[in-house]
């Protein structure tokens, strides 16, 4: 697998405050993990969004994204629907964990009044710099930590410890 720190994609604009139940609502938790994908923001104000959402997208909401229930699933649903980055104000800190561990990346970073749906962004995660395609504007974002980066580039925590224990 190879880790792309240079992300380019179509904008999903959500509000503040966005938790699990909109970004997985409880009624999929009884799905197979195979069909997490399907459920994606189902609770959400774009209930639709499984059906419409390209690989590679990103989503750009405002404060507290993926607040509620500690729910691992809710990061493994957008990552599996195709999400190849979140962008938001602030994150909850266990949905933001949740998603490092898993390999999808997350970014702090108040876009949300800067960009409109369907607009076209390229993320540079190790620089933290957000630029706006159709304009040019470049944004600074929160940086990264350095063992963040790692677990990313790893695909994830598990596939981290794997490399540093050379198991395979």
């Amino acid at each position: 697998m190879s880790w792309k720190c240079k992300l380019h994609g179509r904008v999903w604009k959500l509000g503040g405050n966005v938790d699990t139940d909109q970004i997985f609502p409880g009624y999929a938790m009884a799905a197979p993990a195979d069909k997490f994908k399907d459920y994606a923001l189902a609770g959400s104000e774009i209930p639709d969004f499984a059906g419409r959402v390209q690989a590679g997208d990103i989503i750009v909401a405002g404060e507290n994204f993926g607040c509620g229930s500690s729910r691992e699933q809710a990061p493994v649903a957008l990552k599996a629907a195709g999400v190849g980055l979140v962008i938001a104000k602030s994150f909850a800190r266990i949905f933001r964990r949740n998603a490092i561990n898993i390999g999808l990346p997350v970014l702090v970073c108040d876009l949300e009044q800067q960009v409109e749906n369907g607009q076209e962004i390229e993320v540079d995660l190790v620089a933290a710099e957000v630029t706006i395609c159709a304009r040019g504007e470049k944004i600074r974002a929160t940086i990264l930590a350095a063992n963040v980066l790692q677990t990313l580039e790893a695909g994830g925590l598990i596939a981290k410890v794997r490399k540093q224990l050379k198991i395979s």
